[in-house]
């Protein structure tokens, strides 16, 4: 019935749309799911100290290739990284991809996927380098990337013998597993929206401390939250996954005051709703600022 009110009178070409939205809308629909698998098969941990995993490989890339700026955002250096970093980050993510991830505790499994999805997410980039944004690269072959880019639907990793997509390691894994919203401060698209690439990979010991310093970094920063007189201007990331931030604004402003420095958080201490959200999809290169 609501197909059929929506393309009535509207057209070949706005049928089409109509079309395409369903088809999305089904996929959304089945994600469930297969979310609901990848959380039961990867979500038990060890207990106790468990195993750690080595991320000294990753520490090197990103002092070398990662650099924070003036203006609070972290760039790379692209074209560096891929003349002369990339076969040892392939090497590591090889490294990553033969880990027992149920042999890691709590915390190590978090740091494992968070730098997993970081650095495959530098390696696609490299991969197709030079681009204008991720968005302009499209993998995956199906209709969801076709419409909307980017390589997050396409299978780019093997853990434990089960092929996963970026897609899979944050909204089938990470998300469910950890159900903490710090999870969107922990992983990088290569945008100069996102929350900013660490400068130091994750680890299961210095975890809570690194998730916080990512958290309000981000919070901090006009990227994540921008007070104009009495309107709310956040990053598009609150508004895409709002339920992960109380689902609704009050949930979403108690949030940001918990990460807001002084100067913010008097800001947003008489607000109660969001007014609008902005996001920048621009390549986090530093070539583009030299």
């Amino acid at each position: 019935m609501f197909a059929d009110a929506s393309i009535r009178g509207i057209g070949r070409r706005g049928a089409a749309s109509v079309c395409v939205a369903m088809v999305l809308t089904l996929l959304l629909h089945v994600a469930p799911a297969h979310s609901e698998e990848l959380a039961k098969r990867f979500g038990r941990a060890a207990d106790g100290a468990g195993v750690t995993v080595d991320h000294a490989a990753f520490a090197g890339l990103l002092r070398t290739y990662a650099v924070a700026g003036p203006d609070g955002v972290v760039r790379v250096d692209y074209g560096a990284f891929k003349q002369r970093g990339q076969a040892a980050l392939k090497t590591y993510v090889a490294q990553l991809e033969a880990v027992d991830v149920g042999a890691l505790n709590s915390g190590e499994q978090f740091a494992f996927w968070a730098n997993l999805y970081n650095a495959k997410t530098l390696d696609i980039v490299l991969e197709h380098y030079p681009v204008a944004s991720i968005k302009d690269i499209s993998l995956g072959g199906g209709v969801v990337a076709a419409l909307t880019g980017g390589p997050w639907k396409a299978k780019v990793v093997t853990v434990g013998g089960v092929a996963l997509s970026l897609d899979d390691i944050e909204h089938g894994i990470m998300r469910p597993v950890s159900k903490d919203p710090r999870v969107h401060y922990a992983v990088n698209c290569a945008s100069i929206g996102c929350p900013n690439l660490p400068l130091a990979p994750f680890t299961g010991a210095l975890l809570e401390e690194q998730l916080d310093a990512a958290a309000r970094a981000f919070v901090n920063h006009p990227r994540g939250v921008t007070v104009e007189g009495a309107d709310v201007i956040v990053s598009s990331i609150y508004h895409w996954y709002k339920t992960d931030f109380g689902g609704n604004d009050a949930g979403l402003l108690a949030h940001l005051r918990r990460f807001a420095e002084p100067p913010l958080r008097a800001k947003l201490k008489s607000a109660s709703q969001i007014a609008d959200h902005r996001y920048d999809w621009s390549l986090n290169d530093l070539t583009s600022v030299r």
